[in-house]
Formats: C-alpha cells, structure tokens, sequence
C-alpha cells in the first residue's frame, strides 16, 4: 500500500475514534438531563457540515410524541450544562429534535424494536461501504440484515451510523 494512502487512513481511523470517544462522553453527561423530563435520548451526533459544527441530539418518548416544547426545554438545560463544562474545544451549533422518520438506530434495544423495518448501517472504517435492507435481529451483539437475499451480520460495536429508512 501506498506509504500516503496508509497514512492518510490512519489518521482518519485515528478522527472516527476520537469522534466516538467525544460522542460517549457527551452521552454520559447528557442522557440524565433527558431522562429526567421522562424522554430517552436517541442519538447524539457531532459533525461538520457547511455552516461549521454542529451538536445534535435527537430525543423522543416511550408513549406519544415529543413537542416542541420538550426540545426546548432539554435544549436549554444542554445548553447550560455544556457551557459549565465546556467539553467542546471550538465553536458549534446546538440542536435539539425529534428522530423522525428516518431516526437513528444506536442501543440494542433501538435495533430489536425495529426488526423487519428497512434500514441503512455504516460500519466503522472509512473503506466500508454502507447496508440496506430489511433488520433481522440482533443476536449476542451481531446484527443481521438481509441484503439482496443474503444475510449479513456485523458486530453492534463495529457499526458507526445506523438507520431507519422507512
């Protein structure tokens, strides 16, 4: 392999990890705000995108659906919080909202709730490739999809983005 072309993926493995490590910290000091206005926190995301950072969390509720108002009230208790503690070394966007129809697919209990609905799955690594299809399941921590009539099953702990496409 090419000495650039390996040290380019490198650092970007090096990035992923990091992202995930700022993504689990943040999930730490968060979820409990969430949970104490009787939601759950769905997903967290942390990226880049054309008008710079931005942190979004996506909230929702067991029994009915999350209003506006709930998204403003967790939005500013994050807020507060994430001022306190500054774990974010640059400037970024915060967002609070419902998952939506699409919504993001990330504890094991996300994935087993979900089975028979389509859905797309990025693994970890920056050379693989993203899965459609129909959930199967979750089975000791490897999930199954079938694709194009095969099933494919990767680790929960190799999947860095997953989600519902119905």
């Amino acid at each position: 392999m090419d000495p650039i072309l390996s040290e380019k993926i490198g650092v970007f493995f090096l990035v992923e990890m990091e992202q995930r490590q700022l993504q689990d910290k943040l999930w730490t000091m968060l979820e409990p705000i969430v949970v104490s206005h009787d939601l759950q926190l769905v997903e967290i995301e942390f990226q880049r995108e054309p008008r710079g950072w931005v942190l979004r969390l996506y909230i929702d509720r067991k029994e009915g659906a999350v209003s506006l108002n709930d998204c403003a009230l967790v939005s500013r208790e994050v807020g507060d919080l994430l001022d306190a503690k500054d774990p974010i070394d640059h400037p970024y966007r915060l967002e609070v909202s419902s998952p939506g129809p699409q919504r993001p697919l990330r504890k094991p209990e996300d994935f087993q709730r979900w089975c028979g609905h389509r859905v797309k799955v990025k693994p970890w690594g920056g050379n693989r490739k993203f899965l459609q299809g129909i959930l199967l399941g979750l089975k000791e921590g490897v999930l199954e999809i079938e694709t194009s009539g095969e099933i494919q099953r990767i680790p929960l702990s190799e999947i860095a983005r997953a989600r519902l496409l119905d």
